[in-house]
């Protein structure tokens, strides 16, 4: 039965924000079920199974501050949330796909079929079936192979195919005519269509030559290949040169049909199985799908999808099973499925995929052997497609200078916004506050132009702190200074933003605005981008820009202020990995980083080196006498380690110690190297990352039976 939808207004977070409302204690069942969110327009944003209601529901509601970025804000989006109780998990994966494919919700990761690509497919729900090039949505009764790069391969393999399985290829119209003037068209006057439209084959024989044709295309190829020598053979020895030489050109079309399918493995022809493999940012993943029938590679997909912060591999594998293979059913699951890596639930997976086929099908991650060499394959093509999405999409100028020209209508901006910076602060619980500056130029990430800021002393206000940032950043613009300096090398920060975006809504935007006020600047833009719903603000106004969803200028927005908040993520990670990691050899005088290093590499950890005399610590590379006693008086007197200190410690080859929280002006260089060797200077590090793009196509080769 399907729980009521419950209203969500009474909840209060920590911070007094009205959140929606995690039903009563006790009213969400422990049984396996499918549960969905709403937002206040009633439109389904996120559809989800589970194991058990009760403890997946809560997850979301218990501590909000421990969601990933995405999923606070669809929780926060919701207004709504409803579910569906089923006896099984099996139950519960069907009911979600059929959701996911009704409601397409935007907080759930897509894998839309690219409806551009060209399949080879066969109409069986017809008297007489036919060969047939077919693109856009899939037809109930059609079996499609493929998808296809191009259409003209597709009549490349028929053309050669149709010498073997002479079926039916001509629309219902060529087909009415031939039938009423009792005439074949060409092909059949050429034998490469068995003519049903004028009696030379009943319709019987007919779908005989359509069930052969499909057999092969599904990788059943050696007995057709046996068959067509066979005869030749025979003709030969009967003496009718004629017919052999007819089965000869026969069995030479067949073979090179054959060799535009990969032989992946040869040991194992009766191999049924898709390889889906994976390669990822922060942001977006590419997958593949090879398919490999009778030991060939017989077709291949693939996505871009977009990659919410926090979904691991095996939900990724979860998402694509049930969405590719949840209209499918019989021999269109294969055997079995080889993945990178299993969803909690591959157990309730592998159980649907069976009940789909009618019998066990496998999900499983290759260990070695030939299988495990293809994943390896599959996956370089992953990155390959991933790669080329990315170049294709940064080099398009004018999907950017369209999204440039949006922004600067929908904002009243006097010009397009050639120079964007984005601004975001991240801290956890007021502890190692640190902001991240990333600049767009003309459409695309100036890396050399990424800054990194450490907050100054421990702040729990995201508006001070954004303050602190924004001031230290815009306090270096001097309009009526020149942009190269007296070396003749470009002043940093010298240059300015057109726009200034901030991750938040208005109050951080009220923020920048008066941060620019306090300058003296007025030529710099300023907007925020609030996460609940994608809203624009700008200062001063009491409701917030609207943009399409579908638009390149919030396309743009989202990665500017997505790349910010990632930027900002990886050094807050990064300092507190080195508080956890800090020993009592910081505290020691005189020991600098390198002897540091130095002593842990010889001794392996600070308890060894508490242990070792002073002839014996003195024995290490730059440490002396002196300086031995002084360690040992030091580590032996009453100083009290920290959690981590008598633990073993590693050190990377080139680590250097966190730069002083104070305003610096690096060299390109110096930034590019300070990421690289870990050095962490507050104001002043490049990214080592690439931008990431959205949204791509299927890479499609012939021959792979795509189902009903």
């Amino acid at each position: 039965m399907t729980h009521p939808a419950v209203n969500l207004s009474d909840v209060v977070t920590e911070t007094g924000a009205s959140l929606p409302y995690r039903p009563a204690p006790g009213t969400i069942p422990e049984s396996p079920g499918v549960y969905r969110f709403r937002d206040t327009d009633g439109r389904v944003i996120y559809v989800g199974k589970a194991k058990s209601l009760r403890q997946r529901l809560n997850s979301y509601f218990a501590d909000p501050t421990k969601l990933h970025p995405r999923t606070y804000q669809m929780v926060h989006t919701a207004t709504s949330v409803d579910w569906v109780v089923l006896a099984t998990e099996v139950e519960a994966l069907q009911l979600e796909y059929t959701w996911i494919k009704k409601y397409d919700p935007r907080f759930n990761v897509m894998y839309r079929d690219d409806k551009s690509y060209p399949y080879l497919a066969v109409t069986l729900d017809e008297e007489y079936p036919r060969l047939q090039v077919m693109r856009g949505d899939r037809r109930k009764g059609v079996r499609y192979f493929g998808p296809y790069s191009h259409a003209w391969a597709i009549r490349e393999t028929l053309d050669l195919l149709l010498r073997v399985f002479p079926a039916r290829t001509c629309g219902a119209s060529v087909f009415n005519r031939a039938r009423k003037i009792n005439r074949p068209c060409l092909l059949g006057d050429i034998g490469k269509c068995a003519a049903p439209c004028v009696g030379r084959v009943s319709a019987a024989e007919h779908r005989e030559i359509v069930d052969e044709f499909c057999a092969f295309m599904a990788g059943k190829t050696d007995t057709f290949v046996k068959r067509v020598e066979a005869e030749m053979h025979e003709a030969s020895e009967a003496l009718d040169f004629e017919r052999a030489a007819r089965r000869r050109d026969d069995l030479a079309a067949l073979h090179r049909a054959l060799e535009k399918q990969l032989v992946v493995l040869a040991e194992d022809k009766g191999t049924d199985i898709d390889v889906v493999e994976m390669f990822d940012d922060e942001l977006q993943a590419a997958v593949q799908v090879f398919h490999v029938r009778g030991g060939r590679v017989t077709g291949q997909r693939g996505w871009i999808v977009d990659k919410p912060e926090g979904v691991t591999d095996g939900d990724l594998v979860h998402s694509l099973c049930t969405q590719f293979y949840g209209g499918r059913s019989g021999k269109d699951i294969p055997k079995e499925v080889l993945v990178p890596a299993l969803p909690e639930d591959a157990t309730a997976l592998t159980d649907w995929l069976s009940e789909l086929r009618g019998s066990k099908v496998g999900v499983r991650i290759p260990q070695r052997g030939d299988k495990k060499a293809l994943a390896e394959t599959v996956k370089r093509n992953a990155e390959q497609a991933l790669v080329q999405h990315k170049l294709k999409r940064a080099s398009d100028l004018t999907t950017r200078g369209k999204a440039l020209e949006e922004l600067a209508e929908a904002l009243d901006l006097p010009g397009a916004p050639l120079r964007i910076e984005c601004f975001d602060v991240s801290q956890m619980q007021g502890t190692d506050v640190v902001a991240s500056m990333v600049v767009f130029e003309d459409g695309l990430p100036r890396k050399a132009e990424y800054r990194r800021f450490v907050v100054r002393g421990e702040r729990t206000d995201d508006l001070a702190s954004m303050h602190e940032v924004l001031t230290r950043r815009l306090s270096k613009v001097d309009e009526s200074a020149p942009l190269i300096d007296e070396d003749g090398k470009k002043r940093r920060f010298a240059y300015p933003p057109q726009l200034l975006v901030v991750d938040g809504g208005a109050p951080q935007v009220a923020v920048a605005d008066n941060v620019l006020a306090e300058q003296g600047i007025d030529t710099v833009n300023v907007c925020g981008l609030a996460k609940r719903l994608e809203e624009v603000w700008l200062p001063g106004e009491e409701y917030p820009v609207i943009l399409p969803r579908r638009s390149e200028a919030l396309y743009l927005l989202q990665r500017v202020r997505d790349e910010a908040h990632r930027f900002a993520i990886s050094l807050h990670r990064k300092r507190r990995g080195k508080k956890v990691t800090a020993s009592a050899l910081d505290s020691v005088p005189g020991l600098g980083p390198t002897r540091r290093k130095a002593l842990l590499r010889h001794f392996g950890s600070v308890k060894k080196i508490r242990e070792a005399t002073v002839d014996e610590i003195a024995e290490v590379t730059g440490i002396g006498p002196a300086l031995a006693a002084t360690i040992t008086a030091s580590l032996t007197e009453g100083a009290t380690p920290t959690a981590a200190a008598d633990q073993p410690e590693t050190v990377a080859e080139g680590d250097k110690p966190e730069a002083d929280a104070r305003d610096t002006e690096p060299r390109p260089s110096d930034a590019a190297e300070s990421e690289s060797s870990g050095t962490e200077p507050s104001d002043a590090v490049s990214s080592a990352e690439a931008p990431v793009t959205q949204d791509g196509s299927g890479l499609g080769n012939p021959g792979h039976d795509a189902g009903s």
